[in-house]
């Protein structure tokens, strides 16, 4: 009996691999040809996504230290010593005395015309 079964093993493969089953699976042998390269390009595309991302994280690391670096001179070139020290060479320094108020002799001319 297992004689017989191995036999019709043999004429079942016979039967998918004659000339016309082939010409029949090409259409579907074609389709799994393009879902392989459509899965290839699909993971060089996430490859490429990611290194985008981790270039991208990259630089906004360096513009934040750039950021905090710039924000900490001008606070520091802000203080009023550095100030000081920054406006004597143009002759400017602090006031001693309290400031003059200035009053427009036109805006007591106003409120009368009107």
């Amino acid at each position: 009996m297992s004689g017989k079964k191995e036999i019709k093993v043999r004429l079942d493969w016979k039967k998918w691999l004659n000339y016309q089953s082939i010409v029949k699976q090409v259409p579907f042998l074609f389709f799994l040809a393009f879902l392989a390269v459509l899965y290839i390009y699909n993971g060089h595309m996430a490859d490429k996504t990611v290194r985008k991302i981790n270039a991208t994280a990259k630089e906004v690391k360096e513009l934040q230290w750039e950021y905090k670096s710039l924000k900490s001179e001008v606070m520091f070139r802000s203080k009023p010593s550095q100030l000081s020290k920054a406006l004597q060479p143009l002759g400017l320094s602090e006031l001693n005395e309290t400031p003059y108020v200035l009053k427009d002799s036109l805006e007591s001319y106003v409120v009368d015309v009107h």
